[in-house]
Parts: structure tokens; C-alpha cells; sequence
């Protein structure tokens, strides 16, 4: 069985990658499930190497969040990347050898609203690390996973506005049997509190089954159904446009994304799904 080559300094990567053909990076934090190995499977297919790092990075974590906690274990990690060709796993200070970086890459307004605002910086710190890992691998092709579409939705336009050489490739949600989306946070959750969350997915199916009746029928027919789970505490639902992630207009019409986002006991889940409002 194939095992990727880890490397853990940015000068061993570079020498790694002097003479690989195209490069696509899929940028984790590590505890991989088969949602990060579909973005790997993805990169398998359209570039000659594949770059996964695995980085849990501080920079965005709150000082109440669970960075500590964040789960970590690279032997298990990298069983798992057969697919891969090359594992980078700096230490934090391989990123940042003086500590917290003064330099960052802001967000900006989007980067306030819904993960940004119940996470204050949280989108800079994401930002910052995913231009650093673009500048240090320089790949054709990076993957994003479409479960994560705020962050997706500013990494694009970083990439956009900073002119980087480098596509976004949207890995699709990848769902467990009972339709969670899969997390690295969902083995927090206990028997009771992971039948209770499936009230996210059933949330966003109520939206896009009600979404030819416009918005408000979609807010109400969604909120009904975390409402009627009391393990779930709502943290936002909201009927987005993809073009500018701001909240739609009543009368809008046309392509939209219906975010959600709960905790249920002490785990904060996040979930979406693509509309057509008519």
C-alpha cells in the first residue's frame, strides 16, 4: 500500500515539490473522515501531485474555542491519504516562527456575519493561513468543501481579488447514513444529541421542498423543525445569495444558499444546501 511522504518544514516541501508537474493542495486540520477524502480523491484526478496538509491553525481559534481539544493524530491521518503523494504537517512555530503574525488578510464585511460573527476573527485567521499555504505549495488546483460555504465563499474572492494562480475545486457535502453532514466535531456528540441533529439536514430539506413558495415560506417551514428539537439550540438560519453571501431580499427571486448553524449540547454544527427561490 502506497504511504505519502511527510514533511514538516516549508523548505523540505518546496525541495519536494521542485520537479512534480502540476500541484493541487487539499488544506485540512487533520482528523480526516470521508468528507476530507473525497477532496483527495478529487485532486487525484485532476493534477499530477497532491499536496494535503494537515495544520490545526491557532490563528483561527477564539480564546473560548476548542483548539486544545481540536482532535489530532497524524499516524491515524495518514493512514488514511493513499491517495496522496505528500503530507505537510509543519508545527505551529514552522508557520509562525515569531508567534501570532501581525500581518493578516481580512475578511472583511462578510467576514463579520454569520461563522464570523458568533466567531470574532475567526475568517482572518482562515484567510491568513490559506494564502501562507498557497504561497508555500503554489498549487494549480486547491480543494474546498462546499459544507464550509462562507469559507469557501472567501477563499474564492481572496483568490480572486489578490489575483493567486490557483482554482478552487468544490468538493460537494459528504453525509453520514443518517444525513449529518460529516464533521471532525460530530464524534463530540452523544446517541441522544446526534439523533437531535438531525434536525440541520431536516431543516434545509424543509427549505428547499418549500422554496418555490419564497422566502418567508422557507424560513417558517425550517424553523419549525428545529424548534420541535429541544436538544438544538439555534444559532442562525438564513437564505443567502451565492454571488455576494448577503442575506436576500423578501421579493428575491432565483439561485440561493440556505445556511444553518446550531449547537446541539455542546457541539456547534454548521450545514447548508443550494435553493432556487421561485
Amino acid at each position: 500500500m502506497h504511504h505519502p511522504r511527510i514533511v514538516t518544514t516549508i523548505a523540505e516541501l518546496r525541495e519536494a515539490l521542485a520537479a512534480s508537474g502540476s500541484v493541487g493542495l487539499v488544506p485540512t486540520m487533520g482528523a480526516l473522515h470521508d468528507g476530507h477524502l473525497a477532496h483527495v480523491a478529487r485532486a487525484r484526478e485532476l493534477v499530477d501531485t497532491v499536496v494535503v496538509s494537515i495544520f490545526v491553525n491557532p490563528l483561527q481559534f477564539g480564546p473560548n474555542e476548542d483548539y486544545l481539544r481540536y482532535p489530532r493524530d497524524l499516524e491515524a491521518d495518514a493512514a488514511k491519504l493513499a491517495d496522496a503523494d505528500l503530507i505537510f504537517a509543519p508545527e505551529p512555530a514552522e508557520m509562525y516562527p515569531n508567534g501570532a503574525i501581525e500581518t493578516r488578510i481580512t475578511a472583511g464585511r462578510v467576514g463579520d456575519t454569520f461563522e464570523g460573527r458568533s466567531r470574532p476573527g475567526h475568517f482572518d485567521g482562515v484567510l491568513t493561513v490559506v494564502a501562507k499555504l498557497l504561497n508555500i505549495v503554489g498549487p494549480r488546483v486547491v480543494t474546498f468543501g462546499e459544507k464550509d460555504a462562507q469559507q469557501a465563499f472567501l477563499v474564492e474572492r481572496m483568490i480572486r481579488d489578490l489575483d493567486i494562480p490557483t482554482r478552487v475545486e468544490l468538493i460537494p457535502i459528504v453525509r453520514e447514513d443518517d444525513d449529518l453532514a460529516m464533521s471532525s466535531r460530530n464524534r463530540y456528540l452523544s446517541d441522544r444529541e446526534r439523533v437531535a441533529a438531525r434536525a440541520l439536514s431536516r431543516a434545509l430539506e424543509a427549505a428547499e421542498s418549500s422554496a418555490d413558495r419564497g422566502i418567508d415560506a422557507v424560513i417558517a417551514a425550517s424553523q419549525s423543525v428545529v424548534m420541535g428539537e429541544p436538544l438544538v439550540e439555534l444559532d442562525y438560519f438564513a437564505i443567502v445569495d451565492p454571488a455576494t453571501f448577503q442575506p436576500v431580499d423578501d421579493g428575491y427571486r432565483g439561485p440561493a444558499r440556505a445556511i444553518i448553524a446550531a449547537r446541539v449540547g455542546s457541539t456547534r454544527l454548521i450545514d447548508n444546501t443550494r435553493l432556487r427561490l421561485g
